[in-house]
């Protein structure tokens, strides 16, 4: 950690910095790095020299998002600097943030880190009684009429006054109280110093009206802007007499930034924020309960991802023309898993990004589970929880928007194309990391983490997607168990850290039991978390009437008569429930399933245009007789044998609404099973994530970078010997072939290190700090120091070649 004194300092020893490039070439190799680490867009490509270098970091788009990184005091202090002179000494800048009257000790020990860090990322340079601000910095924080500044102040009296004729500054000194001067720029001078003046200004707006004083009052935090009209009242009329409000259009005043910091007490910012806010208050849970209640979730999680993809694998819905889930189809979802609709696409959401979720790419496309999801279901419930957990922690995708509009006015949907949203991951990450530096167990409420992600990160132009990032995350981490009660979990921290999550998990999740407990109104109660055949099973048999830490299933004429569809007998259903209930099978129970396998497959249905076959006559001619049957407009072919004109599907539903319990059969006369096919997509891959910028360069990639950019500005500044015949053309050195191949011979004798201008195969010219070993056959051999590397150079390629002076040699 370097000192307050090392961090306002730019280099060691010897004159100034003129420029930021001088300034960098002073740094060492360990701040270049550091640099790149922290601006990676600076890389691509790698930067020739470290003039490139410079020019690049003061690019818009780069600064921009430099600037994006901030925390809100180094932000702050940078707004600091851009209202302030230019250079700026250290103290002028102190004084802005402290004000006439420091009474913050904590602004003295942060600012030397926030300047620090301004400069660690090339925002700022100089020395530290020449501070400067990158000019694009610069532009995009001062405050301008079509763009206010988060300080709040105006233009300056120079700035503001710079359309005014000689004979109105004239009159705004007389006013003031001020001798007249000769020209316009000393006028300007005497006004600023005058608002610059503490005694000065304090006398003359001793003076002021009581109303001009409130006028200046509501100015001077911002918006420094007004309006006045064209005969202004008198205390408005005594302050443009005075400058202390300056014309800024047509009606519009403005009031000067000297004149709005004497009103601050010296202050650029109404509320400097050197340190973050605290996260308060702090509320302990056990630690033990909260690992249960996120265990709970987390298992709930997967019994809803495993519903939710079970009633997808049969008639998934269809996918958008646009792309994503309709609004029917996402509440039809919602009331399938008994959620709210957020819910429902988050965990639809969830399952596309851990690659269990697709579209199948036919025709009508919808979606379907993916072979994936088979792999996935033979996994053990704390690892099947580990994939879903961590595709989540690093997905992109942000259920959130859902059924939100787009800046366009357009309804995002669930699944749809435009869901993406590169800063998801780290906000998520950084949620979590709060959580977890705080006791374990402990929870503060979800504001005191917004407010300390808005210092980390403080959105500009009004933007609060970060915000909305980050309460999405603490929903979505309740949800799938990540965290309990609004604590971080064992297994969340884990997760967070890296470490395989199961271990911690795989104790807290509940044993899957074997048996139910049927009871005498028909239903049977699962007292925790069933074995996935016997679920499955029983799904089929019975409807699921309620959810929770037990689940309630009813027995229905319409659910046995689906088991029996399915293949299943009487005798199987009733064998199925006597090896699975730890309850006798009430008598009611087994009076509907006889009843119902009585009934059922008396009438059968096949293709003619439909027909109706039954060995009971009885049973047809009740059924002719029936009015309801009209719209199925039967005949009778033969006496057991009815013909429909509807399809077989609809008279399937039709006889069953009539309380018949028909069943389908095939050409053969065979039953027709029902059992719905278990749809899968060809292999898929989970979605990528859309990176947020470029990616964080690795140490490796770093040195090589550092190196070249070393080796390039050393043959870019190199000082050469001058040579009179050696006239240069764009920077390159021009000799002819003897005198390239003579001083090459002469390089590889005494050992020297020359400056040749080189052009490659692909006719891109560049300069070359060179070692010769070895001249024979037309090629050159030498150590190249641009690329720290031994080379071949053909001779034909190169332009030119100079001597180095003797201290570079």
């Amino acid at each position: 950690m370097t000192t307050s004194r090392e961090t306002r300092q730019t280099s060691s020893g010897g004159t100034a910095p003129r420029t930021l490039a001088e300034e960098l070439r002073a740094r060492p190799d360990e701040a270049l790095a550091g640099l790149l680490r922290a601006r990676p867009d600076l890389l691509n490509p790698v930067p020739g020299d470290l003039t490139q270098l410079a020019t690049r970091a003061a690019t818009r788009a780069s600064v921009v998002r430099a600037l994006d990184r901030l925390d809100r005091f180094a932000l702050q202090t940078a707004e600091a600097l851009a209202v302030a002179p230019d250079p700026c000494p250290y103290g002028t800048l102190a004084a802005l943030l402290t004000g006439d009257r420091p009474d913050d000790p904590r602004i003295a020990r942060e600012l030397p880190r926030a300047l620090a860090t301004l400069r660690e990322q090339a925002l700022v340079w100089g020395d530290e009684d020449r501070l400067r601000l990158v000019r694009t910095a610069r532009e995009l924080l001062a405050p301008t009429p079509a763009r206010p500044s988060a300080t709040g102040l105006g233009p300056t009296v120079a700035e503001a006054t710079s359309g005014m004729s000689p004979g109105r500054l004239q009159e705004l000194l007389a006013a003031a109280g001020l001798p007249a001067t000769h020209d316009p720029v000393t006028a300007v001078t005497a006004l600023a110093g005058l608002f610059e003046d503490r005694t000065r200004m304090g006398a003359l707006l001793a003076g002021a009206p009581e109303e001009a004083a409130a006028v200046l009052g509501r100015l001077m935090w911002g918006p420094p802007y007004g309006t006045v009209t064209a005969d202004p009242a008198p205390h408005l009329r005594w302050l443009l007499d005075r400058g202390l409000l300056l014309p800024a259009g047509q009606g519009s005043v403005v009031l000067p930034r000297e004149a709005a910091l004497h009103l601050r007490a010296g202050r650029a910012h109404r509320a400097p924020e050197p340190v973050p806010p605290e996260l308060t208050p702090v509320t302990g849970h056990a630690e033990r309960l909260v690992d249960a209640t996120a265990a709970g979730q987390a298992f709930t999680a997967l019994a809803t991802v495993e519903e939710l993809l079970a009633d997808w694998e049969s008639a998934g819905p269809l996918v958008l023309r646009a792309g994503g889930l309709s609004v029917r189809d996402l509440k039809r979802t919602a009331t399938v898993l008994d959620v709210p609709e957020p819910a429902a696409a988050f965990w639809a959401e969830l399952a596309h990004a851990a690659g269990l979720l697709a579209t199948d790419g036919d025709v009508d496309e919808r979606y379907a589970p993916t072979p994936a999801y088979d792999d996935w279901l033979d996994l053990p419930a704390e690892e099947r929880w580990t994939r879903l957990a961590a595709a989540w922690l690093a997905a992109t995708r942000t259920a959130g928007l859902a059924d939100t509009k787009d800046a366009r006015g357009r309804t995002l949907s669930a699944l749809g194309p435009e869901l993406d949203r590169a800063p998801a991951p780290e906000v998520r990450r950084r949620v979590l990391a709060l959580l977890a530096g705080l006791p374990a167990g402990s929870t503060v409420p979800a504001d005191a983490l917004l407010a300390r992600l808005a210092w980390e990160r403080p959105p500009r132009g009004g933007d609060e997607s970060r915000a909305r990032l980050a309460r999405w995350a603490l929903e979505e981490a309740e949800l799938l168990g990540v965290t309990g009660r609004g604590a971080l979990s064992a297994h969340g921290r884990a997760l967070l850290a890296g470490t395989d999550p199961a271990p911690a998990l795989a104790p807290l999740l509940p044993e899957p039991l074997d048996h139910v407990l049927v009871q005498a109104d028909l239903t049977a109660v699962a007292p925790g978390p069933l074995h996935r055949p016997l679920a499955q099973q029983l799904g089929i048999l019975a409807d699921v009437e309620s959810k929770g830490g037990a689940t309630v299933y009813r027995f229905t004429p319409e659910s046995v008569r689906r088991a029996l569809d399915a293949g299943r007998t009487a005798s199987d259903l009733t064998s199925f429930l006597t090896t699975h209930s730890r309850t006798p099978l009430p008598q009611p129970l087994l009076y509907l399933i006889d009843d119902v396998a009585r009934r059922h497959g008396r009438l059968r249905v096949g293709a003619a245009s439909s027909y109706l076959r039954c060995d009971d006559e009885a049973v047809l001619a009740e059924l002719l007789a029936d009015r309801r049957s009209a719209p199925l407009r039967l005949r009778r072919l033969a006496p057991t044998v009815l013909a429909a004109q509807a399809a077989p599907d609809a008279l399937l539903e039709g006889l069953r609404a009539m309380g018949y319990a028909p069943a389908a059969e095939s050409a053969a006369g065979d039953v027709v099973v029902a059992r719905a096919d278990a749809h899968r997509t060809p292999p898929r891959a989970a979605p990528a994530p859309v990176p947020e910028g470029p990616p964080v360069p690795d140490a490796t990639l770093l040195d090589a970078a550092v190196r070249a950019i070393r080796a390039g500005d050393l043959a870019a500044t190199a000082e050469r010997r001058p040579r009179a015949s050696s006239p240069s053309d764009g920077g390159l050195p021009r000799t002819t072939s003897a005198e390239t191949l003579a001083t090459m011979q002469a390089a590889v004798l005494t050992g020297s290190p020359v400056w040749i201008g080189y052009v490659n195969a692909d006719g891109a010219a560049s300069q070359r700090v060179i070692a010769p070993v070895r001249v024979e056959g037309g090629f050159v051999t030498a150590y190249d120091h641009t690329a720290d590397e031994v080379r071949t150079f053909p001779l034909h390629r190169i332009t030119g070649v100079a001597e180095l002076a003797d201290e570079h040699a």
